[in-house]
């Protein structure tokens, strides 16, 4: 996620509480849609869409703050 900002990323995740837990919930998220995705028969239960949702806020949360924190 987001291969242009790798520094400003590990700089943030190590001095910024805040973005380390929205960058970690956006991971957990990742990691659950794929295992859902996996036992599921279609990729677009509601559950699924949910999560998809939910991930995809946090995603542009960090690009916000990634934006913010930028040079």
């Amino acid at each position: 996620m987001f291969p242009e900002h790798r520094e400003l990323i590990t700089k943030l995740k190590t001095t910024d509480a805040h973005f380390l837990k929205v960058f970690d919930e956006h991971n957990r998220l990742d990691e659950e849609i794929k295992k859902q995705e996996a036992h599921a028969s279609s990729d677009t239960t509601p559950d699924v869409k949910l999560l998809k949702s939910k991930k995809l806020h946090l995603k542009e949360e960090i690009y916000a703050i990634l934006l913010k924190h930028q040079n």
